[in-house]
């Protein structure tokens, strides 16, 4: 696998952004950044040209979005950095700080405070990742977990350093940041037993996310004959999960 070394070294590249979103970011309501490239190839992504085709999308200049970052202040809360892989890119801490540098109007006492920011981060980077909450740059993580560690390099399609993943697992744990683990589950690659094992992996972790795999605009496009597990299969997991973790839900059923 590739070494955590980054990508862009000038700045960041704003490949999509979605202006609110009530889903993201537990408990807030959220602006998405969406930056690109991966170091991940794992066939159920439904962001495909953020991997593939980086270069064939627009730029969002990043003016434009922090012009929307004053202009919405008053109805947003936070900032969710997503992707790709936003630890790939080494302009992510001068990124943050610009977004923190911004306040906005708090609804009920009128007075100005930062925004708060979300990391979605497939862990492959605990370096950045480390800097980052070093730097109090960070409010909440949410981390994806692929599967269990002997499925890691199947699922991602690449070899993966598994000491990496858990390295960044534990960065997040004792932090002392909100945090969640999530894993998209697709029938072919993941069972109750994988779940299980996903579970004991990860015991004690505050909140972890069951998501409804969507196959749709999959970054493999065999992954868009799958037929997704019914809501209450999906359930029945949440349920053995709950075990484990102090909090589990499930997204997108």
């Amino acid at each position: 696998m590739e070494n955590d070394l980054t990508v862009s070294k000038n700045g960041i590249k704003i490949k999509g952004i979605e202006k609110s979103s009530l889903l993201d970011y537990p408990g807030k309501v959220c602006t998405i950044v969406f930056l690109p490239d991966c170091n991940f190839r794992c066939g159920f992504c439904h962001n495909p040209d953020l991997i593939n085709q980086p270069d064939k999308l627009p730029n969002f200049p990043e003016k434009e979005l922090f012009d929307l970052l004053e202009s919405r202040g008053k109805w947003v809360d936070a900032v969710t950095i997503s992707g790709g892989e936003p630890t790939l890119h080494s302009g992510l801490p001068a990124f943050i700080k610009r977004i923190k540098g911004l306040t906005h109007a708090k609804h009920a006492s009128g007075q100005s405070e930062g925004f708060l920011v979300q990391l979605d981060t497939n862990g492959s980077n605990p370096r950045m990742l480390k800097q980052l909450i070093d730097e109090h740059l960070l409010d909440y993580i949410a981390m994806d977990i692929k599967g269990p560690l002997e499925k890691y390099a199947e699922i991602a399609e690449v070899p993966v350093d598994l000491k990496k993943i858990e390295q960044s697992i534990d960065i997040i744990r004792n932090s002392g940041i909100d945090y969640e683990f999530r894993t998209t589950i697709v029938p072919k690659q993941l069972n109750k037993d994988d779940i299980a094992k996903i579970g004991q992996w990860l015991k004690c972790s505050k909140r972890f996310a069951l998501q409804q795999f969507r196959p749709a605009n999959t970054l493999d496009p065999s992954f868009q004959n799958e037929t997704p597990y019914n809501p209450k299969e999906l359930e029945s997991f949440k349920k053995l999960l709950e075990t484990y973790f102090d909090m589990v839900e499930v997204r997108g059923i």
